[in-house]
């Protein structure tokens, strides 16, 4: 997402729905995101034939997975770099003052991931993977961190479950185009081969491929 004005990404962030408050911005943007999503189908038992007819169950909830990078080795005092992941990672905790509606027993709050003005997906963090990458000298505090997340849409509280589903997926890999950026060198990090790049523009129906914007998203389709 850039700024009118400026051209400058604006921070994307992560927001507590159930709070009604942000939780942490993101130091760095995403360079990319993967969206994924699911149906449920179920197969019928079949006697003497080649292929069991399915049932279609329901559509399954969109799930995004996204890397958030952190970085505060080059901050003023070099804080440790925790008190900005373990924000994130509290949302996965149970929160006794919010109640599920069919167990009546504390949860982790709804959440969204917010970009800019105009893009928010509500869900809930399922899984996060948390690597640190860079540690001080002198004691060991990291200051580099990078957060796997997956976020699961929700629209409510409740959920339909299927019988014995069985699950057919489709992702979708989506980038962001960084200051700088060319579609010839987007294609080269995503394919090996700077040639590729008029399939990313035709799959996105760019008018005019040679000139990208900052925080234009690009689906990066598969070859």
């Amino acid at each position: 997402m850039a700024t009118a004005n400026t051209g400058k990404l604006e921070q994307a962030y992560i927001y507590n729905e159930d709070k009604r408050q942000e939780v942490v911005k993101c130091l760095f943007n995403p360079s990319e995101y993967t969206f994924i999503k699911t149906n449920n189908w179920k197969a019928e038992d079949l006697v003497g034939g080649n292929v069991q007819l399915m049932d279609f169950q329901g559509g399954g909830a969109m799930t995004l997975t996204l890397s958030l990078f952190f970085d505060t080795y080059t901050m003023s005092g070099q804080p440790d770099v925790r008190q900005y992941t373990e924000k994130v990672l509290n949302l996965m905790n149970i929160d006794s003052s919010l109640k599920d509606h069919s167990t009546h027993t504390g949860r982790p709050p709804r959440v969204s991931f917010r970009w800019g003005k105009t893009w928010s997906f509500k869900s809930v963090i399922t899984n996060i993977t948390q690597r640190f990458t860079l540690f001080m000298p002198d004691d060991g505090r990291p200051v580099r961190a990078t957060l796997d997340v997956t976020f699961r849409q929700v629209e409510s509280e409740s959920t339909t479950r299927a019988q014995n589903p069985t699950s057919v997926a489709e992702a979708r890999k989506v980038r962001v185009v960084s200051p700088g950026e060319t579609i010839d060198s987007i294609a080269y990090q995503e394919y090996g081969n700077p040639a590729q790049w008029r399939l990313i523009a035709d799959h996105n129906d760019l008018d005019d491929p040679l000139r990208l914007r900052p925080g234009q998203r690009l689906v990066i389709p598969q070859v």
